[in-house]
């Protein structure tokens, strides 16, 4: 049975040529591993750039976006499956229920409510999914303090560390999806 990765990732491309290389970098490696893209739906940013490689590779791509959202983030409508659905949180749960396993690129606020909402359900034993933080040029090292913070300071247990993989790149991500999902 085919495996999904749900990506979540920045609607913006970021300051940093490397993030989009990373996010095409990504896409490609999804289709050739056989592995379904979940994601936004959107075809800016990061989300398109990941969506359209894993397109060009021949890959299979399930976005799900809020009708609030389709214009913004122009909704990218040529993929295997577009869900639009009626609340952000609804994407969330839509997207993190047909997936497998989550890989984090650079990305901005929505990025990291989707990434702490996953983090949390995994603290509270809701999940076990792999949780892969690709961190591109380390633009997830103040992510990654914070959580080492956190801990630090008495408001989590230290397994909330292991609850992530951080990478430095997309051959990294698919090196720990391969030995996450087999």
């Amino acid at each position: 049975m085919q495996k999904s990765v749900c990506v979540f990732c920045g609607s913006r491309t970021g300051a940093d040529p490397e993030f989009a290389a990373q996010a095409t970098a990504l896409g490609t490696a999804l289709a050739d591993n056989d592995w379904r893209l979940v994601y936004g739906a959107g075809d800016v940013g990061l989300m398109g750039t990941v969506a359209r490689a894993a397109q060009m590779a021949g890959g299979d791509t399930f976005g799900v976006i809020p009708a609030h959202l389709v214009a913004w983030e122009v909704g990218k409508v040529d993929l295997t499956r577009y869900i639009v659905t009626e609340t952000m949180h609804e994407r969330k749960k839509v997207m993190f229920m047909n997936c497998d396993a989550v890989v984090l690129l650079p990305g901005g606020a929505g990025s990291l409510d989707e990434i702490f909402e996953v983090l949390t359900w995994r603290q509270l034993g809701l999940h076990e999914k792999p949780v892969v933080v690709l961190n591109s040029n380390g633009y997830w090292d103040p992510f990654i303090q914070l959580l080492q913070h956190v801990v630090d300071q008495g408001f989590a247990d230290a397994s909330l560390l292991d609850y992530i993989i951080p990478v430095p790149d997309a051959a990294a991500a698919a090196a720990a999806l391969r030995d996450a999902l087999s």
